[in-house]
């Protein structure tokens, strides 16, 4: 090849005549966590597609309320670190029903916090 010629771009494949990607394993059993918890049901048509079922997550995701995941509403252990650190710098303590919300605990760290 000499300096002067060119090499082409590859065409590009048109993608839109492809088949629609299969969804993962995982994003399958969120969408079902999701539907049994907020007591919908999942489409099908949905099922078989991976971009419209992550529109359907996206669309449903709030009908997954944090108070039906017990442990989803628990408080990290960096935040109950922080909270612990703030009680022994202010000399208070923490408030036991505190450390079974996430929400409580968050609010006592904003009121206390320095």
């Amino acid at each position: 090849m000499t300096m002067h010629q060119t090499i082409r771009p590859a065409e590009r494949p048109d993608y839109a005549s492809l088949p629609p990607l299969r969804p993962t394993d995982r994003q399958l059993q969120f969408a079902e966590k999701i539907a049994a918890l907020s007591g919908i049901a999942l489409p099908k048509d949905v099922q078989l597609d991976r971009a419209n079922l992550s529109r359907w997550i996206e669309a449903n995701q709030h009908r997954m309320a944090r108070s039906n995941c017990v442990a989803d509403n628990l408080p990290t252990a960096r935040q109950i670190a922080w909270a612990e650190r703030i009680a022994r710098g202010r000399k208070r303590s923490i408030p036991e029903e505190c450390y079974r919300s996430r929400d409580l605990l968050a609010k006592w760290i904003d009121a206390n916090s320095w």
